[in-house]
């Protein structure tokens, strides 16, 4: 470790910071019904659709709509894949992906994991990157902060059946905060060198005179939503590595602050929701421990190096123009995200270092987490640490004046028990069946960790790899989906029954007995409850993986 990668990282945590209560600021107004800029489009797009925008949803509505979205969605998205071939803006004359690979592809985008089992610039159409990718990847993270802001009114309003109406939340979050954003983004990302354009591949002549096709296209549209919205799925296969989606350190920079901007805001959003900034503050403090520690955890065992290699730092699989704090930053903030952008290839990095993003997915995101994902993530760990906190002192637990009762626990622990069940359930049916074990590459510990990364990052929604499994068969292209499918709606249904819950209890006013939840000793529960979860639950396949991996590799032993 030096000064420099210290600095980098107290730097984007200092802009983050900074950014918070102005992005938190302008979505609490924006969620009250105080913008309205654009009210003649946005009134447009309800009689469009169809939608009466005064008129609100029960939970079980709410869930319903977001539901059909993305199943529209996914069968839109498949059909582009299916039929690229006919369609337009084709210039590659890329023929139609296979069905097992479009299922897994439009499901990855619909639920905001992004998983790429196929290489972009050798698989996709320019339509299919534009109406495919880019626009799931507008809905998704949409539809994400769409839930997290029906959990908040859950909390504001008392004796209520309706927590919001979906279809609202989710034009008025594209129209006013994501297409805005993006588009002064994708300006700048022009402006360092990020291809925009329609037209066709070039080719160019090698200083060995050979013939090498250069790929391009519609790249800076795609790139910042990308990361803006936590979703991750690159337009070319290296993904952010590559020079043409991630050309200097200043956009490095940029996409490391814009895939953090958005989750560490709505926590000041809910503060400004609920009248309480200091609870948002809280939120937000736990968020930011954890992710401190993996940043300088993962920077520090990469920066140590190899002790079969004399310690040398390492640089395998990394960007010589980024190098090591610049890269496992990055992977600490797009694994404490639901990003899945990636910059260096996880499945170069030291046993320890690889340990950190995959503890990040493996405590279900909510380190920061994906924009709406990383918020209601944390507000399900944080019923837990009141019903906790309750027990210790024989009351009723009860957060920002509403008694958490049996029903909320319950929902809860099943929003909290779907990823494990996910991640160790699937992952062991890969473990054990032939399909599975013929796509792990690595033998002994490292495959353990390869199939364990593939199945926590699909089941957290988070799309980034390991790489070194070969993911690209009918059988992990399924079970991945499926992992993918439970991570996002078993999840988001207990979410939004917590929310109408929540919404139709009355509030009960603070006593002497109440718990603070806006003081350190609250923030130090929290995340002692996230990590003893994540610990308890994890930590023999972990042991199993990279700690058995680091002490082989630490006797000589490599893999």
């Amino acid at each position: 470790m030096d000064a420099n990668g210290i600095l980098l990282i107290l730097l984007l945590l200092a802009v983050v910071l900074a950014l918070t209560p102005v992005l938190g600021g302008f979505m609490a107004r924006l969620y009250e019904g105080r913008v309205g800029w654009l009210a003649p489009v946005e009134r447009g797009i309800y009689r469009l659709c169809g939608i009466d925008p005064d008129r609100e949803q029960h939970w079980t509505g709410y869930a319903m709509a977001f539901l059909l979205l993305h199943l529209l969605g996914v069968l839109v998205f498949y059909g582009l894949m299916r039929l690229q071939a006919m369609l337009p803006f084709n210039p590659a004359g890329q023929t139609a992906m296979a069905p097992d690979l479009s299922f897994n592809t439009a499901i990855s985008f619909a639920t905001n994991t992004d998983w790429q089992n196929y290489g972009g610039e050798s698989t996709m159409s320019y339509l299919v990157q534009m109406a495919g990718c880019t626009v799931q990847n507008f809905l998704s993270a949409a539809a994400g902060i769409a839930v997290a802001v029906a959990l908040i009114r859950g909390f504001t309003r008392r004796s209520a059946r309706f927590i919001g109406n979906f279809y609202v939340d989710l034009t008025r979050t594209i129209l006013y905060l994501l297409l805005p954003i993006c588009l002064i983004g994708s300006l700048v990302l022009v402006w360092q060198g990020v291809p925009q354009t329609l037209q066709g591949y070039v080719g160019a002549t090698t200083l060995e005179g050979g013939h090498q096709i250069i790929a391009q296209g519609p790249v800076a549209s795609q790139m910042f939503i990308k990361h803006f919205g936590t979703n991750g799925g690159g337009f070319f296969n290296a993904n952010a590595a590559h020079p043409y989606e991630n050309p200097t350190s200043l956009v490095n920079f940029i996409y490391m602050a814009s895939i953090l901007a958005l989750g560490a805001g709505l926590t000041n959003t809910f503060g400004r929701m609920i009248g309480d900034q200091r609870q948002g503050w809280a939120l937000l403090a736990a968020m930011g421990i954890m992710l401190g520690a993996g940043a300088f955890a993962m920077y520090a065992a990469e920066a140590q190096g190899n002790p079969a290699l004399s310690f040398l730092a390492n640089m395998e699989g990394k960007e010589v123009r980024f190098g090591i704090a610049a890269s496992t930053l990055f992977a600490t903030v797009t694994t404490a995200t639901s990003c899945g952008a990636v910059n260096a290839m996880h499945d170069s990095l030291l046993p320890l270092a690889g340990m950190v993003p995959l503890i990040n997915m493996l405590l279900g995101e909510v380190v920061i987490g994906g924009v709406g994902s990383g918020l209601y993530g944390m507000m399900v760990f944080v019923l837990i640490t009141m019903f906790i906190a309750g027990l210790m002192v024989g009351r009723t637990p009860e957060y920002l004046g509403k008694k958490i009762e049996a029903r909320e626990i319950k929902l809860a622990v099943i929003a909290i028990l779907a990823t494990p069940l996910a991640v160790l359930g699937l992952g062991a049916l890969a473990m054990l069946t032939p399909a599975g074990q013929a796509g792990i590459a690595a033998p002994g510990p490292h495959g353990l960790s390869e199939v364990l990364y593939a199945f926590a990052s699909a089941a957290n929604n988070n799309g980034s790899a390991f790489a070194g499994l070969n993911g690209n068969t009918p059988f992990y292209n399924v079970i991945l989906a499926v992992a993918m499918l439970i991570g996002r709606f078993a999840v988001v249904i207990p979410v939004l029954a917590i929310a109408g819950a929540l919404a139709a209890k009355k509030t009960v006013p603070p006593s002497s007995g109440t718990f603070p939840t806006h003081s350190w000793l609250f923030v130090a529960l929290l995340v002692g409850i996230v990590l003893v979860v994540g610990g308890l639950t994890y930590f023999p396949v972990l042991a199993l993986g990279p700690v058995v991996e680091h002490l082989a590799l630490a006797s000589g032993t490599l893999f």
